[in-house]
């Protein structure tokens, strides 16, 4: 069966595109980051923590050694909370 044509009883408007949204002056405009200076400096900090805890746990060839099994995990793990802290860290209001 062939299908029929609908036509509509009033004419159908189209419209052509989006309204552009209104211009603001870029004096106006100000960039907003999630992040501040000091917490990319913390970031920065806490890889290098982990980064120094795996170099330890990779050590000596004693596999016991408490360097390895104490020492080391700690260093990483508080590698992480500053990491944490600072993305949790909220910007200084300027």
């Amino acid at each position: 069966m062939a299908q029929k044509q609908f036509k509509p009883a009033t004419p159908v408007k189209t419209t052509t595109g989006a309204k552009p949204a209104a211009q603001k002056s870029p004096e106006t405009n100000e960039l907003h980051f999630i992040f501040d200076k000091g917490n990319y400096k913390l970031l920065i900090i806490a890889v290098c923590v982990v980064a120094f805890g795996f170099i330890l746990m990779s050590g000596t060839t004693d596999i016991y050694s408490t360097t390895k099994i104490v020492i080391a995990p700690l260093v990483v793990l508080i590698g992480f909370a500053i990491g944490f802290f600072a993305i949790f860290k909220k910007p200084s209001v300027s």
